[in-house]
């Protein structure tokens, strides 16, 4: 079985679409869509991408902007930036979408296929960071499944475990790969037999690990592989949309830094 696997798209359409496009151009395609959460915040086009989510049969996870923006819990947590792009979203948003975006689950939740988990933050606390590999330590020891993968950090890799191994995963794109005017990359990671994995399938929105292109996972259980992605996408529109919103500069100029 061949799923995709996205995560913290922040209302950022043209990132989005570009995703999509380049999925359904794999060679083998995918049959399940698993989205890992934040569909929505910082971005200028909330009901465009709510509205393509529900379009989909998907499997969706609760993000921290999603509870926020739809009113499930106060903005008083975050920074100003952050603060100011959800209550603009809480406004932006139709009734119906709202509506739609409060009924999503809590992770962490369990797709169809058996051995694999799905949360936003950490399974264990879906607003935790799993930054580094003292964040990573306990969800790797106490979750029942081998598998599972998070989002929420905006940043493409995670952590493997094998009795007193660990070991910190990064997808080993160039730095030439990552540049301004760069084309698509994919980078493959096989999961040995015995090993625990926590997998960020990478945000495709808004990126933090230096590279602005949209990011995702292809998760291939038969093979056992999991295939990162990058691709470009139309950031100068995105852009726009931001600065058209009279949402903060600051939102619209990192997406160029991905960080």
């Amino acid at each position: 079985m061949r799923a995709l696997i996205l995560s913290d798209i922040h209302a950022n359409l043209e990132a989005l679409d570009a995703v999509l496009e380049a999925a359904g151009a794999l060679e083998h395609g995918y049959e399940e869509l698993w989205n890992l959460g934040d569909l929505v915040g910082y971005g200028g086009s909330p009901n465009q991408v709510v509205e393509r989510m529900r379009s989909l049969e998907t499997q969706v996870v609760r993000g921290n902007h999603d509870r926020v923006c739809c009113g499930l819990t106060s903005p008083n947590s975050f920074n100003p930036v952050a603060r100011s792009a959800a209550l603009w979203t809480r406004t932006e948003l139709t009734e119906e979408n709202l509506r739609w975006l409060r009924n999503v689950p809590q992770g962490p939740l369990a797709p169809k296929l058996a051995g694999v988990t799905l949360a936003h933050g950490s399974p264990l606390d879906e607003d935790v960071y799993i930054l580094s590999m003292r964040d990573a330590w306990a969800p790797l020891q106490q979750m029942e499944t081998p598998l599972t993968f998070f989002g929420h950090t905006h940043i493409q890799g995670g952590f493997a475990q094998k009795g007193h191994e660990w070991q910190e995963l990064r997808p080993g794109y160039s730095s030439a790969e990552a540049g301004r005017d760069s084309k698509a990359s994919t980078w493959s990671l096989k999961l040995p037999p015995g090993t625990r994995h926590l997998i960020n399938p990478g945000s495709v929105g808004q990126p933090r690990d230096h590279d602005w292109r949209a990011a995702f996972a292809l998760y291939d259980s038969d093979t056992c592989e999991i295939d990162f992605h990058r691709v470009p996408y139309d950031l100068v529109a995105s852009q726009g949309r931001i600065l058209m919103a009279g949402l903060p500069e600051r939102l619209a100029t990192r997406l160029r830094e991905g960080r």
